[in-house]
């Protein structure tokens, strides 16, 4: 599976980042009972956080691939927890939070993003459930940040 995993994130023209260390008292991931949980991550473009927030300074467009680049980031955790990335079994959940102003509504549309991208990567295994939620402020000022639970094969 990781062969076709990884030809598949070729195919998408997707380099897996250095996974982002913690910025603060937490591990990146925990696998614990056949799941992997791993921290929120925020979105990295060119090594820097994408910052801002929906419905201010952020366009919807520029949100969907802040979470994109979230998801991208949660991927390289899971690699790097994991060993290899056909350790995979599904993708369960995914927690997106979005730093939007009071009116802004379309928190799933940005979510997105990340969803549709572990579909990309991962078949129907990438499907999974999901929450978004609007945020008045994220750390560092990012404009989204996302967590996941991942079901994981044995070692």
């Amino acid at each position: 599976m990781t062969d076709s995993i990884e030809q598949k994130l070729a195919e998408l023209g997707l380099e897996l980042p250095q996974p982002a260390a913690p910025v603060a008292s937490y591990v990146p991931a925990v696998e614990i009972g056949g799941l992997l949980y791993i921290s929120g991550q925020l979105p990295f473009v060119d090594g820097k956080v994408v910052t801002g927030r929906l419905g201010e300074n952020v366009s919807l467009e520029a949100g969907e691939e802040a979470a994109r680049a979230c998801g991208i980031m949660l991927i390289a955790q899971m690699k790097a927890a994991l060993g290899s990335l056909d350790r995979v079994e599904r993708i369960v959940k995914l927690g997106a939070f979005i730093s939007s102003t009071p009116e802004f509504s379309a928190q799933p549309k940005v979510a997105n993003g990340a969803s549709d991208l572990m579909v990309q990567v991962f078949g129907p295994a990438g499907q999974h459930a999901r929450s978004a939620v609007g945020v008045p402020v994220l750390p560092l000022g990012a404009a989204v940040e996302i967590d996941a639970i991942v079901a994981v094969r044995p070692a």
